[in-house]
């Protein structure tokens, strides 16, 4: 009896290619669908298991539905000029309907009922232009989380940031500097302008001794508009260098 056909249809069909640099981990896609009334176990193997991540590597697929497969290849030093000869293989048969355990069909299955696709692994290295590209890219564009697994497998610390509570803490504590500088700038005019009505009053030990004073108030006064710009300048440069790191 001839083998079985392959009942699935895989995409991709004939290659698996992972695209580096390969100092982490990098992920490619395959999916099963199974185009046929029946469900089906498929089972994926390689030449390497110790390079490769597979999630999930068994299953059922019922009839018509689609699995996708998550492929993790290990980091590791990578030479052009070394052709790879790592292989996939995704082995399939019709699920029986009277067994639960995967673990005994596979063993009892027969060579005649099970069907098989090979895969093989293609290296790329990035083009100059992909290299721009990623440089001219948005950060939140190179961090596409690829599952639950994946992200997990290639998660990567992210500088500090500021949450949205923060920054309108932030913002909040600015538009209060703001308007209290503004008070104390017409609070420092006012003053000012008293002080130009009372040098043009008539001369006298009280009215002296209340221009003193004014005098004082307003050169103390005048002073901290200056003392506040500084502490916001000071607050809002934090500020920003926080949120654009």
């Amino acid at each position: 009896m001839s083998k079985l056909e392959q009942i699935l249809v895989l995409d991709p069909s004939s290659d698996l290619r992972f695209k580096g640099p390969f100092t982490d981990v990098v992920t490619t896609n395959l999916k099963l669908k199974n185009p046929s009334d029946r469900r089906v176990c498929f089972k994926v193997k390689t030449t390497a298991p110790r390079r490769y991540c597979v999630r999930p590597n068994s299953g059922i697929i019922d009839a018509g539905a689609t699995v996708t497969i998550s492929v993790m290849l290990q980091p590791f030093d990578y030479d052009p000029n070394e052709k790879s000869k790592h292989k996939f293989m995704v082995q399939t048969i019709f699920a029986p309907t009277n067994s639960s355990d995967m673990d005994s069909m596979w063993k009892d299955a027969k060579t005649d009922d099970l069907m098989d696709s090979k895969l093989r692994c293609v290296f790329e290295l990035p083009s100059e232009n992909d290299k721009v590209n990623d440089v001219d890219a948005p950060v939140v564009n190179s961090a596409k989380a690829e599952g639950p697994l994946v992200a997990a497998a290639t998660a990567k610390p992210v500088s500090a940031s500021l949450d949205d509570t923060e920054m309108k803490k932030l913002l909040e504590e600015c538009k209060r500097l703001q308007s209290e500088m503004g008070k104390l700038a017409e609070d420092n005019r006012q003053l000012k302008d008293d002080g130009i009505r009372m040098r043009k009053a008539p001369r006298s030990d009280h009215m002296t001794s209340n221009a003193t004073t004014f005098l004082g108030r307003e050169t103390s006064t005048a002073s901290l508009p200056s003392l506040l710009v500084v502490i916001a300048a000071i607050f809002i440069g934090f500020f920003l260098g926080k949120f654009i790191l």
